[in-house]
């Protein structure tokens, strides 16, 4: 039976073979430090088309703690997460990207925020060096997913980030959910906080990021909401939209229908009165959607509900004397 693992680290790796000899060099000088050989490296190759994966394999050879998995395609950063979450044994988990934009030398830092008392400690990029087409819509992204999650973070998609191992075994990844990671954590009940860190320009490869992430990173974030915040509530999303809507249409026709009768006004020449008309029946639909939806949570909610507890006291027998 192996020695318990005290940290993995996951890294994603998608065409960065002249970065990775240098990035496990780092990783293991800091690792063997702070965690005397109880530790991990997973290497989790994305699809890449150039040499990285040799150069895994090159590196597995030299230490048997750095592992690499390579995926027959390209499926995406969350995808090479879920895998790594999921063989992850450490009680602490590492996630940084493979590009030596990520430092290792935080690693002590993020575990030690983590001993706070905290279940997730991501990193803050403070100061990028990054182009501007990449740092500024990143900023906005930051803005509206703090502001639609509930949770204040200034930089929710830096790659390094430290959790205990319930919260990586716990969250479900897939798609492009890893940018939302600090969210799903919070909603989850898990404690999440953010620290600064050290960011390096890029020096090999190119970055990945493009203009069709950015525009797909905020449907994934309305994939998030309804699927952790409204899922158990699906009437206080619908309802409360159908609500105002109806609200709305209801004073329109109420409006009208008081200058009807003052003789100031006909129905057949106010296109408000079609506007009225479609926002009753629009808020109509949107409630009865949430009611409807309200019965299909109760029906597939008994038994099945999973609630995360964080501790409890001890139980006990208890017995009696005579």
């Amino acid at each position: 039976m192996h020695a318990p693992v005290k940290i993995s680290v996951v890294i994603p790796v998608l065409n960065e073979e002249e970065s990775l000899r240098e990035l496990a060099s780092r990783l293991e000088s800091v690792l063997d430090t702070i965690a005397m050989h109880a530790y991990e490296v997973l290497f989790i190759d994305d699809g890449s088309t150039d040499n990285s994966y040799r150069v895994l394999q090159e590196l597995h050879q030299m230490n048997p703690r750095l592992h690499a998995i390579r995926f027959r395609r390209n499926y995406g950063k969350s995808a090479a997460l879920a895998v790594g979450f999921a063989r992850a044994e450490g009680e602490i988990v590492i996630t940084m990207d493979a590009d030596l934009q990520d430092d290792p030398q935080e690693i002590p830092a993020l575990c030690a925020k983590l001993a706070e008392g905290y279940d997730l400690v991501s990193g803050w990029k403070k100061k990028r060096y990054d182009p501007w087409h990449k740092t500024l819509p990143s900023k906005l992204f930051n803005l509206v997913t703090s502001y639609m999650s509930g949770i204040r973070l200034h930089d929710f998609n830096c790659g390094l980030k430290a959790y205990r191992r319930e919260v990586v075994k716990a969250l479900t990844i897939y798609g492009d959910m890893h940018r939302y990671i600090p969210a799903l954590a919070h909603w989850e009940g898990f404690r999440v906080t953010e620290i600064a860190v050290q960011h390096h320009p890029r020096r090999f490869g190119v970055s990945k990021f493009g203009a069709k992430r950015f525009m797909t990173g905020f449907l994934d974030l309305l994939t998030v909401l309804f699927t952790t915040k409204y899922v158990k509530r699906p009437l206080h999303l619908f309802g409360s939209i159908g609500t105002i809507m109806l609200l709305a249409g209801i004073g329109i026709e109420a409006t009208l229908t008081v200058e009807w009768v003052l003789g100031k006004t006909y129905f057949s020449n106010r296109p408000l009165t079609l506007l009225g008309m479609l926002l009753i029946i629009v808020g109509v639909q949107l409630i009865s959607m949430g009611l409807l939806g309200e019965l299909l949570v109760k029906n597939s909610a008994t038994g099945r509900t999973q609630y995360r507890i964080r501790e409890q006291t001890q139980r006990r027998d208890h017995c009696s004397t005579e």
